[in-house]
């Protein structure tokens, strides 16, 4: 079963693919049991319902810039041997401004998945199209379009898959207006 390391990855994605990388740190172990970001003290944590900046840059997955996704994800296949796309997932870090594209690749034959991540503004979350290479990304790019807005150039059919035509909106994303007592915000009366 192959094995490959985030750091492994990374430093493979720099030496055959100069430039794919977006700036990121590595995190570190902190006394409590938690990480915290290489070189960073300890951060107040924000109060219950209050929702605080997430330190994008302290990850050890390969994050990689947007327009140069297709190409990765080639090299993930054709260098690296990884078959399958299992899943591809929208994280939406409102106070951040950003939308998170996470992708997970895994061999057929077992072993550990393969993560890959790009991150697009809020304003403008436009990411390349797996779908001529990867099929199975079909499905689940027109799901984080449904529900998050992210557009996917080059998608043979890139429409709502759960929402109806009409509906104005994304509702996965953590602004979405939401309704009833279960929800804050108001509701209407």
């Amino acid at each position: 079963m192959p094995v490959m390391s985030s750091a492994e990855l990374k430093e493979r994605l720099a030496r055959d693919l100069p430039g794919v990388l977006m700036p990121t740190r590595t995190r570190t172990p902190t006394s409590n049991g938690g990480e915290a970001a290489a070189g960073d003290g300890k951060t107040a944590r924000p109060k219950r319902g209050e929702h605080a900046p997430v330190d994008l840059l302290a990850t050890d997955d390969a994050v990689v810039y947007p327009d140069r996704l297709p190409e990765v994800a080639r090299y993930v296949r054709d260098v690296l041997g990884y078959q399958l796309l299992s899943n591809i997932t929208a994280v939406d870090y409102l106070v951040d401004g950003v939308i998170e594209m996470v992708y997970h690749f895994f061999h057929l034959d077992g072993g550990p998945e393969l993560v890959i991540k790009t991150r697009v503004p809020r304003d403008n979350p436009v990411v390349p199209s797996l779908t001529d290479e990867w099929p199975g990304a079909n499905l689940q790019e027109r799901e984080a379009f449904d529900l998050f807005g992210v557009v996917f150039p080059g998608h043979p059919n890139l429409t709502r898959i759960y929402m109806w035509d009409e509906f104005e909106g994304w509702p996965m994303r953590k602004d979405f207006p939401k309704q009833g007592d279960k929800y804050f915000g108001e509701s209407e009366e």
